[in-house]
């Protein structure tokens, strides 16, 4: 059974970025070469902020899709707990 990860990385600009993977160590090394989001390819990624495991893939994109919806504001609250 894999387990999933729903993580927000801060990029360079100070923006998030916000998905899901399997082997966050990879993924991230993925949006730092640029062959990974588009998004990250433009707002050069620069640290995790935030990661939690989910119990499967679908509660993985159902926990981002929601984490995408908050505010800024809510999303560095999340950060900082």
């Amino acid at each position: 059974m894999q387990t999933w990860t729903v993580y927000i990385i801060e990029c360079l600009d100070g923006t998030y970025y916000t998905g899901i993977t399997c082997d966050l160590k990879r993924r991230f090394q993925e949006h730092t070469a640029g062959s990974a989001a588009k998004y990250t390819r433009s707002h050069k990624p620069a640290r995790i902020v935030y990661s939690e495991i989910a119990a499967c893939r679908s509660e993985a994109l159902k926990r981002e899709i929601a984490i995408k919806k908050l505010s800024r504001e809510k999303k560095e609250k999340l950060i900082s707990e």
